[in-house]
């Protein structure tokens, strides 16, 4: 059993009141003032996460290789560009779903995955590529979201408001070098920055000083997700989903596609031309959320099941995310949720549930 690690801004949680909760392995602020309140300020003016415990790593080696293994074309990824892309096993099961920039030039790549699964991802593109992977260990990584974080982040650094969304750069903050993308997991504008880890603190102090930016954690992020219509890993997709039934075909490059050259390329392009037997869809419901794992029900057969779900604050209800059967997988079809042994009525419903408001420029 190994111990829970902290990020470089676990002492700061403490001393602002974070009610702090084990989460892939590290200590991390489930709240500081109560997830809707959190929630809430994050969608009318900024909010503040830690997500230091995602993995960060430096990829130099050939990228041929690095494509090799996911859904991306990296031939017109261009210095100062992010991709979202999918890390495929061999059967086009979803590994990892992560992000891909070109911040140093020709310098190689950036690469973030998820928490949960980045030793596994990094050891896989180490063992697949030959490297070299530059596993980063001594950086944190913040993220500002919000309609006001483009005002407060661009008094700070300005160059950084000149970036439109998926676009990345290395600035300089407080004498320190912090590389930028404006992107984020919460459907607001918004930049992800990471920082040196011993200047972690005093950055975050720094942005914290504007009145319009709190804390947030844990709570406010995954509701803030779920309404964007966002996957959380390990829960909306894992190894047993394709980016068929997962519905992150738009992550597969057109390019790749016709290529047949991604993991698993043949099977999921089959399963898209054939359609699958399941897909991922979203649902709102009165009353109590559903949680994952919940069956859903049609005609008294059980039809799907929900992988997320939750309160949304900026819905005023229930949302979630669930996979359920083709024919039943149409925005407006009624079908029922099973709750500690009742059934209770919900509604398939396109996502996202909230506007996106990245900046498009």
């Amino acid at each position: 059993m190994t111990d829970t690690q902290r990020t470089p801004l676990h002492d700061l949680h403490v001393e602002l009141g974070a009610r702090m909760v084990p989460f892939a392995g590290y200590d991390m602020p489930l709240q500081f003032d109560g997830i809707m309140a959190e929630h809430n300020h994050t969608r009318d003016a900024a909010g503040l996460f830690d997500v230091s415990h995602m993995g960060q790593a430096h990829y130099t080696g050939d990228e041929a290789a690095l494509e090799k293994l996911i859904t991306a074309d990296l031939s017109v990824l261009a210095p100062g560009e992010q991709k979202y892309t999918l890390l495929l096993n061999d059967q086009g099961g979803i590994m990892d779903d992560l992000m891909v920039s070109r911040p140093f030039g020709d310098d190689g790549l950036f690469l973030v995955v998820n928490a949960a699964t980045k030793a596994n991802d990094f050891a896989h593109i180490a063992d697949k590529t030959g490297g070299p992977l530059n596993v980063i260990e001594d950086r944190a990584l913040i993220a500002l979201q919000g309609p006001a974080a483009a005002d407060v982040f661009g008094a700070l650094v300005p160059g950084a408001a000149k970036l439109i969304f998926m676009q990345c750069a290395v600035f300089a903050l407080d004498s320190t070098e912090i590389w930028v993308s404006r992107s984020g997991y919460t459907g607001e504008d918004g930049f992800e920055i990471s920082i040196p880890a011993d200047r972690a603190e005093a950055i975050s102090r720094l942005i914290l000083t504007d009145e319009r930016v709190r804390p947030i954690g844990l709570g406010a992020r995954d509701s803030l997700r779920l309404e964007a219509g966002l996957c959380l890993y390990g829960h909306d997709m894992d190894e047993t989903r394709t980016p068929v039934e997962a519905t992150l075909m738009w992550a597969v490059a057109k390019p790749r596609r016709e290529r047949l050259d991604f993991p698993g390329a043949e099977r999921v392009m089959k399963m898209f031309a054939d359609k699958p037997d399941r897909k991922r869809v979203g649902f709102t419901m009165e009353g109590a959320p559903a949680r994952e794992g919940a069956e859903i029900v049609k005609d008294s057969k059980t039809v799907g099941v929900v992988t997320s779900g939750g309160f949304g604050p900026s819905v005023g209800g229930p949302v979630g995310m669930a996979y359920i059967d083709l024919e039943f997988a149409v925005p407006g079809t009624e079908v029922e949720i099973v709750l500690r042994g009742k059934s209770r009525p919900a509604k398939i419903t396109k996502m996202p549930f909230v506007e996106q408001r990245y900046y498009r420029g």
